[in-house]
């Protein structure tokens, strides 16, 4: 029996709690650095499980790490728990309705499952070591705040992972397989503009606008958008128009930019752009303008060695075992979804088009991801820059689904999220295993790791004294 498959059984044993906790945070969906209630379930369950639980890493309330085992290499298991604004929606209908209760908040990327399934991975982990007596600790981390707050950010920033040998992560997805996408860096900055208030017909000539100066502002990056790489990206959000009455020459006014590019270098120079036409617009208005700095992610960092030994293990199990009531199901959610939305999933896997597939039942190839530019950003690219890293996707709702929708928020709590949950985390289980029973794999996972890197040190994108976010919602 190879090792991997003692681990899924520990996974196994385990899998009916962990569900439960998915649901549970499913229940109480929490926003950027206010998952009080989901981190504490999580800290419940680590030391329900016997690991050695810390608090407040990073001086963050929600994130929390729990260790087991002794020596040997420290294998980190990442989890998420944070909910999206705006996208509650009743469980395993297929109709759009929203919950009563939860403020228009819900787990609308799955972060329920992904916390939920990396710590029953991690837990499948620390058994497996306690059974044969093998030294090796492994780590869960429970981190907040990766929809924009960049909590993984901070906590490299503050030193979580300097002594963590490797990192396994996975995400909710369509198809089970390595993660193939690139992901961006990212950096988010608010544009905050002075001007003079005035009576808009008395004496508008005597106001300076901050809010003409928004406009102009966005005017600018709109035409900067065509001479900028295909792969960056621009999004803006007004925060603060200036008031509500036409009459009054608006004094001040805020905008938020999300700036991503393909690298740190192309982020630094695309940034320096954006903020030369905000300098610009405040020029034209006879405004002032200041920027801060929110949060900012790092472009991921991949890793050969350890991307096949997590192919490896997917292989071994197969894709997730999906019944006849699932797929039902999933019928059910693609008949509110257009048939773009569904030809876009298999394409972005670099999968053939077959609208007859309403959920996953292959291992997506090594590498494939069909040339797609359809990415994000994650601020688990911050930790792969720290140390090698490996990132899953599980399948966990019907193909076409799109992220951040109701129809994603209503698979959060179904029996083939469940599967796809306990699928992924036998392999991330293994993947871990595999690390720590063979200091080759190791070794060559940190050559790699110091090869695409160029040995270059993690420079963290966020300013030195940005403090992170105690209580960003309540």
């Amino acid at each position: 029996m190879h090792n991997t498959e003692e681990v899924w059984r520990h996974v196994d044993a385990k899998r009916d709690a962990f569900i439960a906790l998915a649901d549970t945070i499913w229940g109480t969906p929490e926003l950027n650095f206010a998952e009080f209630r989901s981190a504490a379930e999580h800290r419940r369950m680590l030391e329900a499980e016997g690991f050695r639980v810390t608090s407040n890493v990073a001086a963050i309330p929600t994130a929390l790490m729990g260790e087991a085992g002794e020596g040997g290499p420290v294998i980190a298991i990442l989890g998420e728990f944070d909910a999206l604004p705006g996208l509650s929606q009743e469980a395993g209908i297929t109709e759009q309705r929203p919950v009563e209760g939860q403020n228009g908040q819900g787990h609308a990327c799955g972060h329920n499952l992904l916390g939920s399934g990396a710590l029953l991975a991690a837990t499948a982990v620390k058994d497996y070591l306690a059974a044969n007596g093998l030294p090796g600790r492994v780590r869960y981390y429970g981190c907040p705040a990766e929809e924009g707050g960049a909590g993984k950010v901070f906590m490299v920033r503050d030193g979580a992972f300097d002594d963590v040998d490797v990192a396994i992560s996975w995400h909710p997805a369509p198809f089970a397989g390595v993660n193939a996408s690139p992901s961006l860096a990212n950096k988010v900055i608010d544009f905050s503009f002075t001007g003079r208030a005035s009576h808009a017909a008395a004496a508008p000539h005597l106001g300076r606008s901050a809010l003409d100066a928004v406009e102009l502002m966005n005017v600018g990056v709109n035409y900067l958008r065509e001479h900028m790489p295909s792969d960056a990206r621009v999004h803006y959000a007004l925060l603060d128009a200036g008031g509500i009455a036409p009459n009054v020459v608006q004094a001040r006014a805020k905008v938020r930019y999300l700036v991503r590019a393909i690298d740190a270098r192309g982020l630094a120079s695309l940034v320096e752009r954006v903020e030369k036409i905000a300098r610009g617009a405040a020029l034209m208005t006879e405004t002032s303008v200041a920027s801060q700095v929110v949060s900012g992610m790092s472009n991921m960092v991949d890793n050969a060695p350890l991307a096949r030994a997590m192919q490896d293990n997917f292989e071994r199990l197969g894709p997730p075992s999906f019944n006849e009531a699932d797929r039902a199901f999933a019928e059910q959610i693609r008949a509110t979804l257009r048939p773009e939305d569904i030809a876009a999933a298999f394409r972005r896997f670099g999968l053939e088009v077959d609208g007859d597939k309403p959920l996953c039942d292959l291992i997506v190839p090594l590498g494939s991801n069909g040339g797609s530019t359809s990415v994000g950003s994650t601020d688990l690219g911050d930790v792969s820059w720290a140390v090698p890293t490996v990132y899953a996707r599980g399948a966990t709702y019907a193909i076409g689904t799109p992220g951040h929708s109701w129809q994603l928020t209503a698979q959060g709590k179904t029996p083939a999220a469940h599967k796809g949950m306990v699928h992924v985390a036998k392999v991330m289980a293994g993947t871990a295993i595999d690390v720590l029973r063979d200091p080759a794999l190791l070794e060559r996972a940190r050559a790699d790791h110091a090869k695409r890197t160029g040995g270059r040190a993690y420079e963290c994108p966020l300013p030195k004294d940005l403090p992170a976010p105690l209580t960003a919602m309540s």
